[in-house]
């Protein structure tokens, strides 16, 4: 319970202190666009890794050379934990939105950092506003911002880190729009650090592997049909592979 009390006070403080932040890099989006949206990232980061760093997570990170770092990506990965996007998000080269639940607009002040990081609510009930969504978020990706979906569309608590739901085809939009690279993204042990015996934080050790880019134009007429299924095909080898590690 310790680290949990730890990380929730943290969250607090960061959240308080970050007001005048928020009021200052807002000042600096008006001039320099670009660099407040880099500043904003390093903060966040920093501030994730203090998280993981009191989480007592261990990380091994495989495939980092993978990511492009000139041009803008779609990363897609599994999702099991809420600790999958402290961990994920702590790695992004570059600014990077994630796509989240549109429940997670009503916390004010969090969701403003969200909203300066690019981050998009998606409605999952209401399909013509979850276009919109999607729309804004191949928007995003043409003016230079990576963005990250996981299209299960929510967290798989299965026992089995091979447990996922399918991927929603919907979601592959971002890439087959923009013509961006997608990224896969395999996370192993997030659960084990959390969601496993909430609200207890554990220490353990997480495995973060980002597989090859997948390039729309190289890609068969039948896999582009399929793309969800056929980046999720890619993701599960990845994890499979996790297991004998």
């Amino acid at each position: 319970m310790f680290r949990f009390i730890l990380i929730a006070l943290f969250l607090g403080l960061f959240l308080l202190f970050g007001i005048p932040v928020l009021c200052i890099e807002w000042l600096i989006s008006k001039k320099k666009p670009y660099v407040a949206d880099i500043s904003q990232l390093r903060i966040v980061q920093w501030a994730f890794r203090l998280i993981m760093r009191i989480s007592g997570i261990k990380l091994i990170v495989i495939g980092e050379e993978n990511v492009p770092k000139d041009c803008p990506v779609l990363y897609v990965g599994n999702h099991r934990s809420y600790f999958d996007i402290v961990i994920s998000y702590t790695r992004c080269p570059r600014p990077t939105g994630y796509v989240a639940k549109d429940k997670m607009a009503r916390y004010p002040l969090l969701s403003i950092w969200m909203e300066r990081l690019h981050c998009l609510f998606l409605n999952r009930e209401n399909i013509k506003e979850g276009l919109k969504t999607i729309l804004v978020g191949i928007e995003q990706i043409k003016n230079g911002i990576s963005m990250c979906i996981y299209p299960e569309g929510t967290r798989v608590r299965g026992k089995d880190e091979l447990d996922m739901q399918p991927f929603k085809e919907g979601s592959m939009k971002l890439a087959e729009k923009s013509g961006c690279p997608i990224i896969p993204m395999a996370i192993t042990g997030s659960a084990d650090i959390f969601e496993k015996h909430t609200p207890k934080v554990v220490p353990g050790t997480v495995i973060l592997e980002y597989g090859a880019p997948i390039y729309m134009d190289k890609l068969s007429k039948e896999d582009k049909k399929h793309l969800a299924t056929y980046t999720q095909n890619i993701i599960r080898q990845m994890l499979t592979a996790h297991q004998n590690m």
